[in-house]
């Protein structure tokens, strides 16, 4: 882990990643088979987008990527969008988490004569995985079958995914989840907390290097918009878990000092129904604006334009949201105890509050709407932090090394 966060530290935006694509046989540039179930579509051209924006990346620098989204036969139909070219797949399971632990199985089966083909025409790699289930699972038994050595992402802290659950099912998808990790190359992880959850659950039988999310600082960059009325932005699934209800209690508790302060929430989720009455009882609905879905130029305009982001998650890896308001020359306000602490030096480049520290919210939104210069100056050590250490080409530059390390 440490020569990659050593290599993280160092690369240049643009530089240090080419020559690590040539690693293939007589130096052939790596052809990489991306499975996941996270991408792009034309139905949803936001989800997914962080695995697809760093494969246009690791492109740039001579990795050859053939990409398999996948999506279970209970879910709608996806259909590929040519700006995140993708052959989507659909596969058997079993409705509901209950299946989750034999689905792979089920993807491998209907994978296998596709990747067999793919890897005849340009002999493949490496297979990536994102998630252990299913697309670890389904890569592990292509890599058994075709010889191909596989490495797996994993995205959050559920790293075995209990899925919140007990009883048996939960098990078989943590024993499922531990065999994969296990028959892996590398266990890739996008933080130091998700790092050690699966350290302390899998020990030294599991191979882990952490390579954080990078952001694209040309696309998310600082804007000129005044930042008038004061608005907070929250950029995420409308759900209890990504503290909501927080930010609109404070919000409530923040209107005399404050009586032009406005909340645009971006998302869509099970609980914005549940939200949108809390709004109405604390007498806020007027100031809070849910805005559903946006595209990747919404979300950035919005980033720009706002105030001060915010997103007291209670279960997040990392967050690609922060490291983009960050890029945007935002202060953010994060949660202590998820990834995000990893990257935020309270009151330098960012702001922590504890979960749910209602009453640490509201002194931090009241500090920062209260003094521009102070926003300013953490805006502006945000940025520098993304783009000294979190880029694209920074992530880039080190899955490329983790792949070179696999074919050895």
């Amino acid at each position: 882990m440490r020569a990659l966060e050593e290599l993280q530290k160092t690369v240049s935006p643009g530089n240090g990643a080419d020559s690590l694509a040539n690693t293939g046989p007589k130096s052939r540039p790596l052809h990489v088979v991306t499975l996941t179930p996270f991408y792009p579509s034309l139905e949803d051209s936001v989800r997914g987008c962080f695995v697809a924006e760093s494969l246009r990346q690791m492109e740039l620098c001579g990795v050859r990527s053939s990409v398999i989204a996948v999506e279970n036969i209970y879910h709608p139909r996806r259909q590929a969008d040519v700006r995140a070219p993708a052959q989507w797949v659909r596969y058997a399971q079993i409705p509901g988490n209950l299946g989750l632990s034999t689905a792979g199985g089920f993807l491998g089966v209907r994978l296998l004569s596709h990747v067999r083909s793919l890897h005849a025409k340009l002999p493949i790699d490496v297979i990536h995985a994102h998630a252990a289930l299913p697309c670890g699972h389904a890569a592990s038994f292509l890599s058994t079958r075709l010889g191909i050595p596989f490495v797996v992402t994993v995205h959050g802290l559920d790293v075995f995914n209990s899925c919140f659950e007990s009883g048996s099912a939960a098990g078989w998808r943590r024993n499922a989840s531990l065999r994969v990790y296990e028959r892996a190359r590398n266990v890739i992880c996008i933080s130091e907390k998700v790092e050690q959850r699966i350290s302390n659950g899998a020990g030294a039988s599991v191979s882990t290097a952490v390579v954080y999310n990078g952001t694209d600082v040309e696309f998310f960059a600082p804007g000129s918009a005044p930042e008038e009325p004061a608005t907070i932005l929250i950029v995420g699934n409308v759900l209890r878990g990504k503290g909501h209800e927080l930010v609109l209690r404070a919000l409530a508790r923040l209107q005399p000092m404050h009586p032009n302060l406005q909340c645009r929430i971006i998302g869509e989720g099970a609980d914005r129904q549940r939200f949108e009455i809390l709004a109405r009882d604390l007498g806020i609905a007027e100031r809070v604006h849910f805005l559903g879905r946006r595209d990747r130029a919404g979300v950035a305009a919005e980033m720009r334009a706002c105030t001060t982001f915010v997103l007291p998650s209670r279960f997040e890896g990392l967050g690609c949201v922060y490291l983009e308001a960050m890029a945007c020359g935002k202060p953010v306000i994060g949660c202590r105890g998820q990834g995000i602490d990893e990257i935020i030096e309270h009151g330098v480049n960012g702001w922590l509050i504890p979960v749910d520290g209602l009453a640490e919210l509201e002194q931090g939104l009241n500090i920062l709407l209260s003094d521009a210069g102070r926003r300013r100056k953490i805006g502006e050590a945000a940025r520098n932090t993304i783009v000294t250490r979190f880029t694209l080409s920074h992530q880039a530059a080190n899955l490329i090394e983790i792949y070179r390390r696999a074919v050895r």
